[in-house]
C-alpha cells in the first residue's frame, strides 16, 4: 500500500468515518468518537486532508437525497 501503518489505520477509520456521515444517522462530532478519533477537530482536519472537503460540506453534498446509498 505504500503507506505507513498509522497512515493505513487512519485511512480506513476515515472511509468508515464517510460511510456513517452518508447515513445521516449521527452528528459529525458523534462520527468522529465512533471512528477513534478523541478530538472533533482533528477528525476534521484528517477528513479534509484525505477528501479535500471538511466533513460539514461532505454531509451536505453525498447526503441531499440524490441517489441511494445501498
Amino acid at each position: 500500500t505504500n503507506q505507513t501503518p498509522r497512515n493505513y489505520i487512519r485511512n480506513i477509520r476515515l472511509a468508515k468515518a464517510a460511510e456513517l456521515l452518508s447515513q445521516r444517522k449521527m452528528s459529525i462530532a458523534e462520527v468522529a468518537y465512533e471512528v477513534g478519533f478523541s478530538n472533533p477537530n482533528n477528525f476534521a482536519t484528517a477528513f479534509k486532508e484525505m477528501y479535500g472537503m471538511p466533513p460539514t460540506a461532505y454531509n451536505e453534498k453525498h447526503c441531499s437525497g440524490s441517489g441511494a446509498q445501498p
